[in-house]
């Protein structure tokens, strides 16, 4: 430091000491990030007698003012960060007068000193009102060197929460995964009346869509396949309170139209009208080949004789979850006829689309099934799958889950 005696610059690097210790011992104290600036505002006030401050951090590539204060300042919390400076004060600290056309909300501030870390700006501290002894090259490098331990220390705080908060998504997300596996059926009937398969593919870790088949005597058993709005862990506890839900009115020998009543209950009263569910519900009975059922907003599914049209099952009523009652709720009834072949899906299987925006759909879907009509169902499976990644733009990257369950009526 030029002109000055060993005496003042001895005094002047004990508060650059004082400083440094003030800011190093407020990190080891393990404040929150907003104390840390005011630390190093007060530091920088009461140990450098820096009396206008305002700090600029880069913050997701967006500049933040997080510190602006002294005499007759703008509160520059609302100023942006002038492009002038961006392009022209990369390395070095820089004169203000430098730049002109700033504004007048610039003119009690002097000096613009970046923080660089990496060759990258992070951060731009400008200064005003400066003592006459600490205004000199030497001395902007300090205020560097303290700004890059700050910077540096809450960008840990930063790393250390984003550690926690991943570690903690990836828990929901193992449990969610745990919750789901344990919903779907791990046998799915296969004797001498019905052959019934299972496919899902999920979007994402944890999916939103849910398959499931339950016995209810020797004769008669219930499938259905659901798929909930959202997705993740939310979606995930929404399905195993629809199941648990399922599985009591089972126990309790309901019939198909209070299955469906009080399950449009359970929902509305856990979600409060924000989630809902599309699902199709069928109930065979092997001795009569009678199927009855209810769609609840969902894909009407195909049932396809041996002859003769396809028939899509659409009695029902709205989705579960939106109203405290089913409006206009039908229970549908068909008989099914030998060798016929149904197939119920989510809309996954369909809402895909090629590069010229075209979408797959019902008649993709119809396509498929009739070239392997007569196939195993498990190539029947394999075949649609194989057909909509063809088919897809974005080929085994689907928008959303696919689950396909299958009844082969022998």
């Amino acid at each position: 430091m030029p002109n000055t005696t060993p005496e003042k610059r001895l005094f002047l690097k004990e508060r650059e000491l004082g400083a440094l210790l003030e800011i190093t011992q407020a990190i080891n104290l393990d404040p929150t990030e907003a104390a840390l600036y005011k630390i190093f505002q007060f530091t920088l006030l009461g140990q450098l007698n820096i009396r206008r401050l305002v700090l600029y951090v880069k913050e997701e590539n967006q500049w933040v003012c997080t510190v602006s204060f002294g005499a007759g300042l703008t509160d520059f919390r609302r100023v942006p960060l002038p492009a002038a400076i961006l392009e022209n004060c990369q390395g070095k600290p820089c004169s203000l007068q430098h730049f002109p056309g700033l504004g007048p909300e610039w003119e009690p501030l002097q000096t613009s000193i970046p923080v660089v870390q990496n060759g990258e700006v992070l951060a731009y501290v400008f200064i005003g009102n400066v003592h006459e002894d600490y205004v000199d090259e030497e001395a902007t490098k300090f205020l560097q060197t303290l700004s890059n331990i700050l910077l540096g220390a809450i960008q840990n705080r930063r790393l250390a929460r984003q550690r926690v908060a991943d570690a903690a998504m990836r828990k929901e997300i193992e449990i969610a995964q745990e919750v789901q596996t344990m919903l779907f059926p791990r046998k799915l009937p296969n004797d001498a009346s019905v052959a019934v398969q299972a496919s899902y593919v999920p979007h994402t870790a944890v999916g939103g869509d849910y398959y499931d088949v339950v016995d209810l005597d020797a004769d008669r058993f219930l499938f259905c396949v659901a798929d909930v709005s959202g997705k993740g862990v939310a979606a995930s506890l929404l399905m195993s309170n629809f199941q648990a839900g399922l599985r009591t009115l089972l126990r309790q020998q309901a019939d198909l139209a209070t299955v469906a009543q009080e399950l449009n209950n359970l929902i509305f009263r856990n979600a409060g009208g924000d989630k809902f569910i599309t699902v199709f519900f069928g109930l065979y009975d092997r001795r009569t080949r009678e199927l009855e059922y209810v769609n609840a907003g969902h894909n009407d599914p195909l049932l396809i004789p041996d002859f003769g049209p396809v028939q899509l099952l659409k009695e029902g009523s709205i989705m579960l979850g939106v109203m405290d009652e089913l409006p206009m709720l039908k229970v549908g009834r068909v008989t099914v006829p030998p060798r016929a072949l149904l197939l119920s899906y989510t809309d996954g299987l369909t809402e895909v689309f090629d590069a010229d925006h075209e979408e797959f759909g019902e008649e993709g879907v119809l396509r498929v099934l009739r070239q392997h009509r007569y196939a195993p169902l498990t190539t029947v499976h394999q075949q649609l799958l194989r057909e909509i990644e063809a088919f897809n733009t974005n080929g085994t990257r689907f928008a959303d889950d696919v689950t396909i369950l299958s009844c082969r009526f022998k």
